[in-house]
């Protein structure tokens, strides 16, 4: 017969019980340590598209800011390809340490109606951040390749030549190439369109006269605009941008359901921390809004929509119905 042996657990000292009462208590406080320790070193920031396109033109003075902040770099990492799903899957399998951030577009609630296969799922492998920009598209040509002055120009130029002009897009199934396909669908015209590896070298060949228009987003085109290096005809949504105030808006023009925006949120892997996710919140949106920021996201006709958490989550949703919709009204492919 096997016996059990048993243990009368024995009166602790008073110094034991101090120590043990310590330990607890280190225990209970250490989740409010590391909110507060984070971040204590770099944090890389994935961005996934090419140097100079319209997400840089955020992320990069957003780093500069959030640097000067916490005395800790926000390092961007370009990794560009796949209309930004290329990126994305590369910051999904990042650890979930609040170390490796993902700077995502309106691109990538589009990408599942798009792509049959993704190596990531938005909503399952990232938590959202915070909305962090947000730009209206624009319609903006080379002077020198397309022949029109102004939108009703333009747009009697490609309904007597169809297929003529064709449009630069960041790549098969982004913002840039739906806002082409949309504005055919309700022109009822055709542009042939031209995919990218981003934003950034579609605006380099539009600028060189390689491509001969885009729908862009108004944060990268418009110190293009403003140099004169490209023309902007039209900008989405039912008023003009108040930096752009001689553009006139896509409603005034006939196209009242024309309404897209170009915007740009962060995200963390899933499975970060809840208290680094909030001290990142806080940390980038401190960032956006210094005088500095503000300047820039000004210049570039953005706002600041200050979404976060929940409410991000709720955008996003909102944003994947939508362009499903847009995609099968469409018949958009990728190219």
């Amino acid at each position: 017969m096997t016996h059990l042996q048993t243990f009368s657990p024995q009166p602790l000292d008073r110094r034991t019980l101090l120590q043990a009462v310590a330990a607890g208590a280190a225990g209970l406080a250490f989740p409010a340590w590391s909110q507060a320790a984070w971040p204590a070193k770099p944090v890389t920031l994935v961005v996934p598209f090419p140097a100079g396109g319209g997400t840089d033109a955020f992320a990069r003075p957003m780093s500069a800011q959030f640097a000067r902040l916490t005395e800790k770099q926000l390092i961007i990492d370009n990794k560009g390809g796949a209309g930004g799903t290329l990126g994305a899957g590369v910051a999904a399998k990042a650890a979930p340490d609040g170390y490796t951030l993902f700077m995502g577009a309106v691109h990538h609630t589009i990408a599942p109606s798009m792509y049959p296969k993704l190596d990531y799922d938005l909503e399952r492998d990232f938590v959202p951040l915070i909305l962090v920009a947000a730009v209206p598209q624009v319609l903006v040509v080379n002077p020198k390749k397309v022949p029109a002055a102004n939108y009703a120009e333009f747009l009697a130029f490609v309904r007597k030549n169809p297929g003529k002009l064709n449009y630069g897009s960041a790549g098969g199934g982004t913002s840039h190439h739906l806002a082409g396909e949309l504005f055919k669908l309700q022109t009822n015209t055709f542009l042939t369109h031209i995919p990218y590896r981003g934003a950034g070298p579609a605006l380099q060949d539009l600028i060189a006269g390689n491509v001969d228009m885009m729908f862009d987003g108004l944060g990268s085109s418009a110190a293009h605009i403003k140099g004169g290096r490209i023309k902007a005809l039209m900008v989405s949504g039912t008023k003009r941008n108040p930096a752009f105030p001689d553009v006139p808006c896509s409603t005034e023009l006939g196209l009242p359901d024309y309404t897209v925006s170009t915007w740009y949120g962060v995200w963390a892997p899933k499975g970060t921390p809840a208290d680094i996710q909030a001290r990142a919140i806080e940390e980038i949106r401190r960032a956006c809004q210094t005088d500095e920021a503000k300047l820039t996201w000004s210049n570039q006709g953005a706002d600041f929509p200050n979404l976060a958490g929940a409410q991000f989550d709720g955008f996003i949703k909102s944003e994947l119905a939508k362009w499903s919709k847009v995609v099968k009204a469409s018949g958009a492919k990728l190219d």
